[in-house]
Order: structure tokens, then C-alpha cells, then sequence
């Protein structure tokens, strides 16, 4: 492709794919350039479709709006980064795919979301008023874990004097000190990794903690201890629910560990908030939620290695707030946001949803 068969230059791209509300670009080989919005894939330009020549010079673009050496020239297969320019931010993995380079880009609006504009319940906004504890923020990547947590770190930070480290890779959304000091640190760039630079924040004398995503153990057995000391910890995995959430973080432990990361972490936890994006009915996106506040009964199953039975609890205690992944889909089917078909083609558990909406 020559160059004036290009449709746009790089620094164009990042600037329109932001004003068309794009959640994400796709620069791959044999696709047109491609954008995310509401869900949907946009094609641009569909007749031209990236060669790999195009792919690199359009990464190596990248690289230096990023002012960042380019990894993918320095024998790397694959690189996270994040920059801004006068529209968004933009967080952004290269990558090789069939031998040739290639990109995925995260469009991160300026700002801080409004989490009544995100539809955030209040209920998980009141998890900035904890002092101390673990709360988790789980979901598939692109289930808007980021956006909640940063509306929970902009409300301590409004609300309270308290010093605030945040760990990400990389980092979204810009924290600007407000009534509270933040921190914020990002991974490959300000530290090596979580774990080192959650040590770290041990000497930083900090009230809460962000760690971007728990991708081991130690990292894991780590936030815990900083929970019981007094420090208010929040953080994300990859899973769809919180019965899941608790066995994927006991099952991280060796067998002789289990039974000590099971008390530790029943009397740390405070919460799990499971989330997804589902298609509306005007072709937008809503979160769901799946929200388990931890108490004795809940607390009790996680020692016993009995989590099979928290759906159960979740579900007695829907007047305390609590509420299953099936109880929100139903809800936003029942206001008209969503389509039946989309509240089944979202649940866990198809059959009893399917009973329910009739």
C-alpha cells in the first residue's frame, strides 16, 4: 500500500476513533481498520485493509507519539503502554499475530467517570466508605472493572484525607489530588511488577491501594496481609461470579497453604462485585452486576471450602443489598433496557433465568 493510499495518519485515527465514542481500535493484518462502539465492530474504510508494512509503520507511529523505544523493534512479541493526546487517553497492547505486527487500543475518555452516568449503584459506591478490607471487582476484560474502580478512588479522593497508591498496567484514568494524595504507578514503567511495587507501598505510608489485576499468589497472599494490617485494598480478576472469584483465588495456593489463605481470606474480604456490559435495546451498553457483601454466613462457607453455597446466601439477602447476576439481568429486562434474549444470552445460569422471565 502506498502511502497516499492511506485513509488516515495514526495521530488522525486516535483523534476521530475518540470523537465516534469508540471504545476500542483494531490495527490487524487483512482487516480494515476497525473500531469499537456500543459493542458493534465499525469498519473503516472496508475496502482498504491493512498490509503488514502498513501495520508497521502505523505501530511505529504509535511508538512515538508515545515518546516510548519501540519493544517490538527490540525483539519483544508483545508490549503495554498508555499516552495521551488533547481528546483521550489511550491504552494500548501491540502484538504479533501471523507474523506480522498488530495493535488493540483502549479509548479512555478524559476525566474520571460519573458513576451515575455509568449506572453504578450506590451500593458499590458505598464501598469508599470502608476503612480497611478486600474488595474485589471482577469480570471478562472490557466489563468496565477500570471504569468502577475509578469512580470508587475519585469518591475516597473527594471524600477523605487519606494517601491513595495505585498500581496499574497501565495506567487509565489520571488521578488529580483532591482532598486525598494519590499515587499512581504504573507496571514496566515505575516498577517492575504488582507484586514489587505493592511491597513497596508498605514504606509509603498508604490508607488504600489499588492493584490493578491479582496475577499470582504471592501477589495475592500479599494484598491480604496488607488488608489486615489496616489498609483498604481493592482489585480486580477474571472471573464471572463470586463464587468463582473466591476459588480462583484460594486455588492459587499449594494444598498445604489452603486452609491458612481460607481463614485469611474470610476475615479480610468485605466484597465482590462481579460486572459485565450487555446490549441495550437502543444499541447502547449497561453494566450488570453481581454484588456479595461478605458477612458471617458468607465468611463461614469461604473457612469451609463450601462456596457452592453462596449463590444461596446472595440470594437470601437481596433486602441487604446483595444481588445474583440473574437478579440484575432480570431487573434491566423487566425495565426494558435489555431484550429477553439478551439477559439469557448473558446469565451463567440460562435455565433458572429462563424460568423466571417466563
Amino acid at each position: 500500500m502506498q502511502k497516499d493510499e492511506e485513509t488516515m495518519a495514526m495521530a488522525d485515527i486516535l483523534v476521530d476513533a475518540a470523537r465516534q465514542q469508540a471504545s476500542d481500535i483494531y490495527l490487524i493484518g487483512g482487516l480494515p481498520l476497525t473500531y469499537k462502539v456500543y459493542g458493534r465492530q465499525v469498519r473503516v474504510n472496508p475496502d482498504v485493509r491493512l498490509m503488514p508494512d502498513h501495520l508497521k509503520t502505523m505501530i511505529g507511529d504509535l511508538y512515538a507519539l508515545a515518546r516510548r523505544p519501540n519493544k517490538l523493534e527490540q525483539g519483544c512479541f508483545e508490549d503495554d503502554f498508555s499516552f495521551g493526546n488533547a481528546v483521550a487517553r489511550y491504552r494500548i497492547n501491540t502484538f504479533y499475530q501471523r507474523g506480522s505486527r498488530s495493535a488493540v487500543i483502549r479509548i479512555v475518555a478524559f476525566g474520571i467517570p460519573d458513576p451515575v452516568q455509568y449506572h453504578i449503584p450506590a451500593s458499590i459506591m458505598e464501598l469508599a466508605d470502608l476503612a480497611k478490607g478486600f474488595v474485589l471487582l471482577t469480570g471478562a476484560t472490557g466489563s468496565g472493572k477500570s471504569t468502577t474502580l475509578a469512580c470508587l478512588i475519585d469518591a475516597i479522593n473527594a471524600k477523605y484525607q487519606k494517601t491513595i497508591i495505585t498500581m496499574e498496567d497501565p495506567i487509565e484514568f489520571i488521578h488529580r489530588h483532591n482532598r486525598s494524595i494519590v499515587i499512581q504507578r504504573e507496571i514496566n514503567t515505575d516498577t517492575d511488577s504488582y507484586l514489587s511495587a505493592l511491597r513497596s507501598s508498605f514504606r509509603e505510608s498508604p490508607d488504600v491501594l489499588l492493584v490493578g489485576e491479582m496475577r499470582d499468589s504471592e501477589t495475592i497472599a500479599t494484598a491480604m496481609t496488607a488488608a489486615e494490617t489496616g489498609k483498604l485494598i481493592f482489585s480486580s480478576l477474571h472471573t464471572v461470579s463470586a463464587a468463582d472469584t473466591i476459588d480462583r483465588v484460594l486455588d492459587g495456593f499449594v494444598a498445604d497453604q489452603q486452609a491458612q489463605a481460607r481463614m485469611q481470606l474470610s476475615r479480610v474480604l468485605k466484597c465482590v462485585v462481579c460486572q459485565q456490559l450487555v446490549p441495550t435495546v437502543d444499541g447502547k451498553l449497561y453494566p450488570a452486576f453481581e454484588i456479595m457483601d461478605v458477612n458471617p454466613a458468607i465468611r463461614n462457607l469461604i473457612r469451609e471450602g463450601k462456596t457452592y453455597q453462596i449463590n444461596a446466601i446472595i440470594q437470601e439477602n437481596r433486602a441487604n443489598g446483595m444481588c445474583t447476576m440473574n437478579d440484575s439481568l432480570e431487573t434491566l429486562f423487566r425495565q426494558g433496557v435489555i431484550t429477553k434474549e439478551t439477559a439469557l444470552n448473558h446469565s451463567e445460569d440460562v435455565g433458572a433465568l429462563a424460568k423466571r422471565l417466563g
